[in-house]
This record gives C-alpha cells, sequence and structure tokens, in this order.
C-alpha cells in the first residue's frame, strides 16, 4: 500500500484528542449535564471546586483550561444557580474566591460516579498499564503545549 501525501486525521493526535473529547462531553452532557441545566466548562469548573477546594477565580480558570473572561461567566452563572459562593479575596481587592456551596457540592457528589462511568466506558478493554501511560503521556503533551514555546513558525 502506497503512503498517501498530506495529514492522515486518523494517525494525527490533536485529532485523535479532539474526538475522544467531543465524544465524552456529547455523552456526559446528554445523560447528566443537561438535566442539572450545565455546561461541561461549569461541570469542570464545579469538579476542580470539589477536588481542589476553594480558590482564587484566575487559578480556576488555570486548572480547568477555560479563558480567563469566560470562568467569570460561568462562575457568575453557577453562582446565580446556588452552586458557588464568590467573594473578592481578603488579601487583594482585584481577586475574586470561588468555592462551592452546600447545593454544588451535593450535586458534585451526585454527578460524580456518571462522570467515572463515562471514564469506564472511554477505556473499555484498554489494560490499566496502557490506560495510565495514555494518561502520563496526554498531561505531558499538555505541559508541552502549554508551559514551551508554542510558536510553530
Amino acid at each position: 500500500m502506497q503512503h498517501k501525501p498530506g495529514l492522515d486525521l486518523d494517525d494525527y493526535l490533536p485529532y485523535l484528542v479532539n474526538r475522544v473529547g467531543r465524544a465524552a462531553v456529547e455523552i456526559m452532557t446528554t445523560d447528566a449535564l443537561a438535566a442539572e441545566d450545565l455546561t461541561i466548562d461549569m461541570w469542570r469548573a464545579l469538579a476542580a471546586l470539589h477536588y481542589d477546594g476553594p480558590q482564587r477565580q484566575v487559578d480556576l480558570s488555570t486548572r480547568t483550561s477555560i479563558e480567563a473572561s469566560s470562568l467569570s461567566r460561568v462562575a457568575a452563572r453557577l453562582e446565580g444557580m446556588g452552586l458557588v459562593a464568590r467573594q473578592r479575596s481578603k488579601t487583594s481587592s482585584r481577586e475574586v474566591m470561588v468555592a462551592l456551596s452546600a447545593k454544588g457540592n451535593a450535586l458534585v457528589a451526585r454527578l460524580i460516579p456518571i462522570a467515572v462511568k463515562l471514564e469506564d466506558l472511554a477505556i473499555k478493554n484498554i489494560p490499566a498499564k496502557d490506560v495510565h501511560v495514555l494518561k502520563r503521556t496526554l498531561r505531558l503533551a499538555f505541559d508541552n503545549l502549554t508551559k514551551t514555546g508554542r510558536h510553530l513558525r
């Protein structure tokens, strides 16, 4: 079989990662988030706050890979839903602290098992050692793209 010139999407890492991500988002949104009136960005913010605890909004933006102005809107919407509380930092009036409310904590606790089932579905029939390598490799690839030079030309 002769090699075709061009970019084979089926063998291109950014495409493969995107396909997996889109499929996961679609399933999570349809099966869990839509019923709670949540977007995937809202879910990521809630999950990060549940795991990491209260934090500055700027740190939550970095943790979730949600652009700062978008995260500000997400946090405002979550606050309006009673799922988080926001307040100005005691150390800087420009910093906003975000924390889960009791209602937000209860919602995340109900959604975590669904998120775990989603991951289980994604990694079904993949040996645990391969999943470990995949996760480690994806973290390294993310670091390569975000912590080193990002210039392609």
